[in-house]
């Protein structure tokens, strides 16, 4: 199947979602090692952040040698400020691909009408993406985005809003296929993706939502005629689903589930990248909810579990790695057992008059910038 964002063509239209804290250099790496020629989209960064260079931030946005395509997803609510950050990522010829976020459902975000409240604001929206890939444009570099259905079930907006991103230039769209109010609960509504495919018309669509196993991905690109997935919390602690997901787009037989010896020597690999990446006593720390994810369906006991919550460096894991039966296969149903987060529904936190009967034909012209500039880690939605 052929998928290209801007000149790179992919093996396969498949791309990993930006999420908070785990798509780092390393993790990325060992997607990458299953499934190399996809899309693997680094965290998601503040524009404001990269126009003023703060530290933290530049070390945040750096790939890994000959990684390639360099995928960065940025969020703001400043159409100005955005452009000035795209601007400065493409001059510097740091970036091959930049994703704009408008699904962050964190409510203190949306709470000033940033984040996933942005499509409520369609002329703001649309001043966003055209700032966005104006600065982008010169430089050949291709400008995406990612969405939610809207912030609850009688305002959903994800239909006027792939239509705006297709109107200001976006190279294609991705629809996480919930509301906000619903946060990461409850199942994806694929229907919601067929319907904007069917909107937008020649501009791809992505879909994301509920893809644990590679035969998920099929079905969902089967039943809603989206161009390709969007893959976030079925890849955790399942690095090789993304081969999994190549291997099945291209008709090949997709490899049985991993025995725990496999999975084993991966997670020390991925151990051994994250502590080479930002030191051993840190990694170690961060990884821990790696681990956890590593052995979610395996039958590995509470003892395991608590001793790899409270891992310390790179000599322990492989002292609890030794204990394991490496034969023993997953439990049934162990494929699709919810990863990160998995809470929801929750309250959706609005600017004060937003819900006024008078409000939403207000918003329709509204471009006035939410005052959301302060927040510097959040969900990429």
């Amino acid at each position: 199947m052929t998928f290209a964002i801007g000149t790179h063509e992919l093996s396969a239209p498949v791309v990993l979602a930006p999420m908070a804290g785990v798509t780092n250099a390393p993790f990325r790496e060992m997607c990458r090692k299953f499934a190399p020629g996809l899309v693997y989209v680094n965290e998601m960064a503040m524009a404001t952040p990269v126009v003023h260079k703060n530290a933290k931030t530049e070390r945040m946005i750096s790939f890994g040698p000959g990684e390639q395509p360099r995928s960065q997803q940025l969020y703001g609510s400043d159409p100005e400020i955005m452009g000035k950050a795209v601007h400065i990522l493409c001059d510097a010829g740091r970036v091959d691909h930049i994703d704009i976020n408008f699904g962050c459902p964190a409510a203190k975000v949306t709470r000033q009408g940033g984040g996933a409240a942005v499509p409520a604001r369609p002329e703001l929206l649309r001043s966003i993406v055209r700032a966005a890939v104006k600065s982008a444009s010169p430089y050949g570099i291709p400008v995406t985005t990612k969405f939610r259905m809207g912030l609850f079930d009688d305002w959903l907006m994800h239909v006027r809003t792939g239509q705006i991103c297709a109107e200001e230039g976006a190279a294609s769209i991705a629809l996480h296929a919930r509301t906000v109010q619903q946060h990461y609960s409850g199942e994806a509504r694929w229907e919601a993706i067929a319907e904007l495919k069917q909107a937008v018309g020649s501009i791809p669509v992505l879909g994301n939502g509920d893809i644990w196993e590679a035969h998920d991905a099929v079905r969902m690109m089967d039943e809603t005629g989206c161009d390709g997935v969007v893959i976030g919390r079925g890849c955790l602690g399942r690095p090789w689903l993304f081969g999994d997901l190549v291997d099945a787009m291209s008709g090949r037989p997709v490899r049985p589930s991993r025995t725990l010896g496999e999975v084993c020597d991966v997670m020390a690999e991925h151990a051994k990248l994250l502590a080479a990446h930002m030191g051993e006593d840190h990694a170690m720390r961060d990884f821990r909810k790696h681990a956890n994810w590593y052995m979610s369906g395996y039958p590995v006991g509470p003892e395991v579990r608590r001793r790899l919550s409270t891992n310390s460096s790179l000599a322990e894991l492989d002292d609890i790695i030794a204990t394991l039966d490496s034969a023993a296969e997953i439990v049934e149903g162990g494929e699709r057992i919810k990863r990160g987060h998995t809470n929801g529904p929750i309250k959706v936190a609005v600017p004060a008059g937003w819900l006024d009967a008078n409000a939403r034909e207000t918003l329709d012209t509204d471009v006035t910038v939410p005052d959301d500039g302060d927040v510097m880690a959040l969900s990429g939605g």
